[in-house]
């Protein structure tokens, strides 16, 4: 099969393995477990010396083809399919560490995500160190003898802080750590962190790889050395495994990844110039545009603005309620990367187990809300908050 096919082609007929039926669809196989032609069959699966599967808990042949059109697509050797963008992130993390390990992260994290680092992991001996992850200089400063591992988001959630992540990478290897990326904000169109000097990339297929809010999965991509040395027992013995139907319908939505968000992009785009001109926005954050405070590092390493939009309402909580409760198409969701176009109020959503220092930290306010564009007409959205923001007028 073709490895020189562009990112469009890939997403459609990658990884595809058709059974003798010849379907033009890919197969879900629904099935625990797998049999064998003979007892010595069976043992030289198990050891290893021919190919096969053994249990749906280790892999099942559908979700070898997303791995496989996800491994094309991020430029990555090998993957494996999660239940979902947390175990993913868990996985990644917790599978190469052990008690007296080190982790620096960005301090810029999802919630959960942030959870991980900052709670789960010191129960189990392992020492983490958050930082502001926009300057280099804190990333060199928090690396200790022991450190294992960066772990990072760009762009952030929901705040959209851009992380120089060739300039992680380079301080990583200078200490034999490795960089794990959350890549999730930018999709594997807009940012290629392996390429960046990236080691492990993370997804949450939830958001806009399904891109249509109708399941959970998560992925993780690496070279194959890594995988097989640090996941691959982690993997099978604790049981983050995509479900087989999950994973068919991850390739159904990641077929049409590309066309959405190139329209969720412009969309976002045409939605944040509209924000930064109303007089109730006290500032708009927006990959795409020239005021962003990260804008040189966005172009070196991302090809598009994202679908994302964060922007702050100078009238606070009162006012990021009214304008959410006002609006008509778009839909208040924590999800993101939708077909349909979405809003939060990170503070008392996602952010909400955060002190209030550390979401100011963060640049989460009261006022602070982030919209998630979907594939709808741009004038109908930008119609649609320019009606809701009059609420707040009155």
């Amino acid at each position: 099969m073709s490895k020189n096919w562009r990112p469009a082609t890939q997403l459609v007929h990658g990884g595809t393995t058709r059974s003798n039926h010849g379907e033009t669809s890919e197969a879900i196989f629904l099935t625990q477990g797998f049999v064998y032609e003979s007892s010595e069959a069976a043992e030289a699966r198990f050891k290893g010396e021919t190919d096969g599967f053994i249990y749906a808990r280790y892999g099942s042949p559908t979700n070898d083809m997303f791995e496989q059109r996800m491994c094309m697509l991020e430029g990555a050797e090998d993957a494996r399919a999660t239940a979902s963008g947390m175990a993913a992130v868990s996985a990644a993390i917790l599978c190469q560490l052990k008690a007296g390990d080190h982790i620096v992260a960005a301090r810029a994290l999802f919630g959960s995500c942030r959870w991980v680092v900052e709670t789960l992991a010191p129960k189990y001996g392992i020492e983490c160190t958050l930082i502001d992850g926009r300057f280099l200089e804190s990333w060199e400063k928090a690396v200790k003898p022991n450190t294992k591992v960066f772990f990072l988001e760009s762009p952030t959630n929901p705040t959209l802080e851009v992380v120089d992540i060739a300039g992680v990478a380079k301080i990583a290897n200078a200490i034999g750590a490795k960089v794990v990326v959350d890549n999730v904000f930018a999709t594997p169109l807009l940012q290629k962190p392996l390429e960046l000097g990236a080691h492990i990339v993370v997804y949450s297929a939830t958001k806009h790889i399904d891109g249509q809010g109708r399941c959970l999965g998560g992925v993780i991509l690496s070279d194959k050395e890594w995988i097989n040395e640090h996941l691959h027992d982690y993997f099978r013995h604790t049981g983050p495994a995509l479900s087989p139907f999950n994973a068919w319908t991850l390739l159904k939505g990641i077929e049409t990844l590309p066309l959405r968000v190139r329209q969720q992009s412009e969309n976002a785009a045409r939605v944040a110039d509209f924000l930064a001109e109303q007089p109730e926005v006290a500032r708009v954050i927006y990959p795409g545009r020239k005021d962003h405070p990260q804008a040189d590092i966005i172009a070196r390493q991302m090809t598009g603005g994202s679908t994302l939009v964060c922007f702050e309402l100078k009238g606070g909580k009162e006012a990021a309620f009214a304008l959410q409760n006002a609006l008509d198409i778009v839909l208040i969701s924590n999800n993101l990367g939708d077909s349909k176009s979405l809003i939060t109020h990170p503070a008392t959503t996602t952010h909400k187990n955060l002190s209030d220092e550390a979401r100011a930290e963060l640049g989460i306010s009261p006022g602070t809300v982030r919209f998630s564009a979907g594939i709808e007409d741009s004038a109908d959205l930008i119609e649609d908050f320019a009606r809701a923001l009059k609420t707040i007028k009155a």
